[in-house]
């Protein structure tokens, strides 16, 4: 895997040409593998001999992944993402408690009054330059970040830094020093959120959670809280980030799909789920191990090997949506549904608001700026870095 990312659509069809399982070298020289097909990753996300929790990570248990590993968060941090059975659902149902429907959909006010607040401001950086202003950090950034910072009742103050410190953690590029560094600073920042609400709790996830931990200490460790809290605010905004940047790429590139949406053949939501699909927002995401030695689509994946699930890939998997897999359509119907928000036991808590953050975000930025148009050719748009996730690291645009 190239530490550095890129786009990642070319290397996915000469892998997937080959199977549906890839057997790779992760950095640092560690031995892993890809799932990449859609129905092999949906079998591999649901099967009862795959695990989460790092326990399970042969190389990491025998002392043979360093300190400063670019990967070592994804596999050590404690929370949702690296638990297990009882602990897992344990974990989810505290998290859950603010991800409901019925809760996500009471912040759509709150969303649609942000969005056309940042719809202002970017309008006013245009005028205020040569007419061309970068979407992705005036717009698909401060809109989710400040989402999931209200939700965990995070100060306004942390919001950015998190962001910086976030986009390091999920980096694949660093070197040890700077891993290390990031990840004490990320955990620093979270305790200090953390006791910010322990001396003045509000109507927020952090102080829920922290009530449920005074109320029983068993349910949720000091690391715990700080580990659950850190991947929410990582999840709950880099990838919706990255959704709505490639929506936008994606319309401008195709003129046809946001007249078909323009024309009631097509809604904004089904412009999101073939985003989701087409330009998956997370490419490559960290680590599951198989239990026992596992044989999946006629490839033996080892018992203890770390796998990567291969979002982007399986998403244009010709196997699963067809011969036209490649092409952007937001009219698709009939084909698989997409696993771009996981599937089985640890499927995305926090769907249906980047779903809800998406839709609105897409409608009042078109309806408003209907001749909206990238300010360069998208292939000469900066790669996001590293392969996890999966899009530009800036969007010019004319408005």
């Amino acid at each position: 895997m190239d530490p550095a990312g890129g786009c990642p659509h070319a290397d996915n069809a000469r892998l997937l040409a080959q199977g549906a399982v890839a057997r790779i070298v992760l950095p640092g020289e560690v031995e892993g593998a890809a799932v990449l097909g859609h129905e092999a990753l949906k079998e591999f996300l649901a099967h009862p001999d795959v695990a989460k929790d790092a326990r399970h990570f042969t190389a990491l248990r025998e002392g043979h992944v360093p300190d400063g590993w670019p990967m070592k968060t994804f596999a050590t941090v404690r929370g949702m993402t690296t638990a297990d059975g009882d602990d897992h659902r344990r974990l989810r149902s505290l998290a859950g408690r603010a991800l409901t429907v019925r809760r996500v959909e009471a912040l759509r006010p709150r969303i649609e009054t942000l969005t056309a607040r940042l719809l202002d401001d970017m309008e006013r950086a245009a005028r205020d330059g040569d007419g061309t202003v970068d979407l992705r950090e005036h717009f698909a950034l401060p809109l989710p970040l400040a989402v999931i910072g209200d939700l965990l009742g995070v100060d306004p103050a942390h919001r950015d830094r998190l962001h910086h410190l976030s986009n390091q953690v999920v980096a694949t590029d660093l070197g040890p020093e700077e891993v290390l560094a990031a990840n004490r600073e990320l955990v620093e920042v979270v305790a200090t959120v953390v006791a910010e609400r322990e001396r003045d709790p509000g109507d927020d996830l952090t102080s829920a959670l922290i009530a449920a931990r005074e109320e029983d200490g068993d349910r949720l460790g000091r690391a715990e809280l700080i580990g659950t809290l850190l991947l929410m605010i990582i999840a709950g905004h880099e990838t919706t980030l990255n959704l709505i940047t490639n929506a936008v790429r994606a319309l401008c590139a195709h003129p046809d799909q946001l007249d078909a949406v323009r024309t009631g053949r097509a809604d904004w939501a089904d412009v999101v789920e073939e985003t989701l699909r087409w330009d998956s927002p997370v490419s490559y995401f960290p680590f599951r191990y198989p239990t026992r030695d596992l044989t999946l689509d006629g490839t033996v994946i080892p018992r203890g090997t770390p796998v990567l699930a291969g979002y982007s890939a399986a998403g244009r998997d010709p196997a699963a949506h067809g011969t036209d897999a490649d092409r952007f359509d937001v009219t698709r119907t009939g084909r698989a549904r997409h696993l771009s928000l996981g599937h089985g036991p640890h499927y995305c808590p926090g769907a249906p608001l980047a779903r809800l953050e998406a839709t609105i975000a897409l409608e009042q930025l078109f309806t408003r700026r209907p001749g909206l148009r990238l300010a360069v050719p998208d292939s000469e748009l900066p790669r996001h870095a590293g392969f996890v996730g999966n899009s530009v690291a800036t969007l010019p645009v004319r408005l």
